[in-house]
């Protein structure tokens, strides 16, 4: 069985989605619940979404469950299946799993860790007097989470880092405006704000910006100059795989946690040439991708 803890449509659940059902579609019999948490953010509704998501896996008895991002683990895994005789495979949870006391027993996955100290590296390459830097999001536990890391790291750089949310479009777009006053800005990602509009970003980002932009996320790439972002098939596929370990035999407890590897760089080339940023050549040669936008 496939949870996943947001809906169908996420750029980041479907890239999950995929990475699993190419590795197990044939292989074994698949059934996916989507939890659709980050749409709906009030508490009662995933307290009871967990509880509805229970009560099918004690009537189906799955043989192994994978348990996609932050929200499965917190309202499904933990209150419900800790240390219990169905095997879980967890995936996509951000930079640590201590708020959830994994490794149990029955469990075991890989930690969604973003390529932080590379996105650094690049500032510095590319600004190498930047000291002042902010990070623009949205109003979500993860973004919150996810900021922290960025911190850390940008103190080690010598580089003092403002983080502003967004629940509202206009919020966002207010946030952005005011970033222009710093050497650089961070785009966490746009999930959570559910009047986003790509059109009215994009015209925004081309009117209002002046400094280089970065992110972590593959879906914020049309709205930054550079992007270094995760693989969301990674998770998939580790964890597809480890799920076909378990069903051969092996216990969750003998296959370690680890982190996430793959990471790609992409860049703008419709945005870098049009805030005239200077992008090192060897940079632009490492890209793998590009993304043009307007």
């Amino acid at each position: 069985m496939f949870v996943s803890s947001y809906h169908q449509g996420y750029s980041w659940a479907d890239g999950i989605e995929r990475g699993v059902h190419r590795v197990l579609e044939g292989k074994c019999e698949l059934k996916q619940i989507n939890m659709d948490t980050k749409r709906n953010k009030d508490e009662a509704y995933k307290v009871r979404k967990g509880k509805e998501v229970r009560d099918f896996i004690e009537a189906w008895r799955p043989d192994v469950v994978i348990a996609a991002d932050d929200n499965a683990s917190k309202y499904l895994v933990m209150p419900y299946f800790k240390d219990s005789d169905i095997p879980f495979v967890f995936c996509g949870i951000n930079w640590t799993v201590e708020e959830y006391g994994y490794p149990y027993k029955n469990v075991t996955g890989m930690i969604e860790v973003s390529p932080v100290e590379q996105l650094f590296e690049k500032v510095q390459q590319i600004i190498p007097k930047a000291r002042k830097g902010v990070y623009i999001g949205a109003d979500t536990l993860t973004e919150k989470k996810d900021f922290g890391h960025f911190q850390h790291v940008a103190k080690r750089y010598n580089i003092t880092l403002t983080q502003h949310l967004a629940s509202t479009q206009a919020e966002w777009n207010q946030h952005y405006i005011d970033a222009q006053t710093s050497d650089f800005v961070i785009l966490g990602t746009k999930s959570g704000i559910n009047d986003w509009d790509d059109a009215q970003t994009s015209s925004l980002v081309f009117k209002h910006g002046k400094k280089l932009s970065l992110t972590t996320y593959e879906w914020m790439v049309r709205f930054a100059s550079l992007g270094l972002i995760k693989s969301a098939e990674e998770h998939g596929e580790w964890s597809a795989k480890t799920a076909l370990q378990i069903l051969q035999g092996v216990y969750p407890a003998n296959i370690p946690v680890i982190p996430s590897q793959q990471w790609d760089m992409l860049i703008n080339p419709a945005l870098i040439d049009h805030l005239q940023i200077e992008i090192p050549e060897y940079i632009l040669i490492k890209s793998k991708k590009a993304y043009a936008d307007q």
